[in-house]
């Protein structure tokens, strides 16, 4: 696999040309850019092989956040369960809805194209959905399609009563009514975009469970993911390692895990167009967000869960970055 760009995976796409999503021409221009980028089948068949997201802004050039939503619904009603290479062992011998949702974890193998974030409290499991595109309608593409597919696979698996409600930071195409569009399981408008999965959904059991089956792919999984080659930039690193952090971390600090000096460290971000404050604000706005949605979750707790050793801090930097107040930004986010 190659990480060089964002990707997705190959038999994912392949089985989207042989589907009637796409329209003749759509598909021609397709296996014209294969052509021209000598990306013949037998080479993207390769295990773990990636399709380049940026084909899509090339076959559709207009593409904007209603087209994209409306592409991705349509790519994800024909995604399969063996669509995604070393994650469909474990997805069709998976026991329930819970260790459904725990491949997530192992997206990375199958695409660099979205992150995942998990927050899991008494009401289910919230997780958060990133596009890494650099294109923000091919991120709406590409989050689309990966929640209204992991959607439609676990309807597949255990039923179509269970509930994987997809909610979107954007708005809904203009031909979609919201009032509409919760009994199908998508909000718009959401303060970020996630998936959320109730407790009791999480428990329902899938039709075709094979623990030992499981249990060995998810090994495998494990392994894969940890010989894996890392990040190659120095935003990815300095991104990965913020998200993982249990405190606040300085530039200095993650210099030193970097093993360069923290003027260098500036410097490549520098050169990739960005900061170490915008990284952090980034990462620290994320995963405040997600836990603000948790209503068992004081803001205090948050605040200490983020780092913070003062709650006004937090508060401070919670508004600087949205205008409103932690508190005022949970007020608003009732509805969801």
């Amino acid at each position: 696999m190659s990480f060089t760009e964002p990707g997705v995976p190959y038999t994912a796409f392949a089985q989207l040309l042989e589907s009637q999503a796409l329209d003749a021409h759509a598909v021609a221009q397709f296996r014209a850019i294969m052509t021209r980028e000598s990306a013949a089948d037998p080479t993207l068949l390769q295990l773990e092989g990636q399709v380049p997201v940026r084909w899509f802004r090339e076959v559709y050039p207009e593409l904007d956040a209603e087209q994209a939503t409306k592409l991705g619904h349509a790519f994800a009603e024909h995604a399969q369960l063996t669509s995604f290479g070393p994650l469909s062992v474990p997805l069709i011998s998976a026991g329930s809805v819970a260790e459904i949702m725990e491949l997530l974890t192992y997206l990375p193998l199958i695409t660099t194209a979205v992150t995942t974030r998990f927050h899991p409290n008494e009401e289910g499991l919230t997780v958060g959905l990133t596009g890494h595109i650099g294109d923000s309608d091919l991120d709406c593409l590409i989050v689309t399609y990966c929640g209204a597919a992991l959607r439609r696979l676990v309807q597949m698996l255990v039923g179509d009563e269970s509930i994987v409600r997809l909610h979107t930071s954007w708005p809904a195409p203009t031909d979609v009514d919201q009032d509409d569009a919760r009994p199908g399981n998508m909000v718009f408008n959401a303060p970020m975009t996630f998936l959320h999965v109730p407790t009791e959904t999480l428990n329902e059991v899938c039709r075709f469970s094979d623990p030992v089956a499981y249990r060995l792919a998810i090994a495998d999984l494990r392994e894969a993911l940890e010989h894996r080659v890392g990040p190659t930039s120095y935003s990815a690193k300095v991104r990965a390692s913020l998200d993982e952090a249990a405190a606040l971390k300085t530039c200095r600090t993650v210099a030193e895990e970097l093993s360069v000096s923290a003027s260098t460290l500036k410097r490549r971000l520098h050169e990739e167009g960005t900061t170490f404050r915008e990284l952090l604000e980034s990462s620290l706005l994320e995963r405040a967000t997600l836990r603000l949605l948790d209503r068992s979750m004081s803001v205090s707790e948050i605040a200490v869960d983020l780092g913070y050793s003062d709650l006004t801090n937090f508060s401070h930097a919670f508004k600087r970055w949205t205008g409103r107040s932690p508190r005022q930004f949970r007020e608003s986010c009732r509805s969801w």
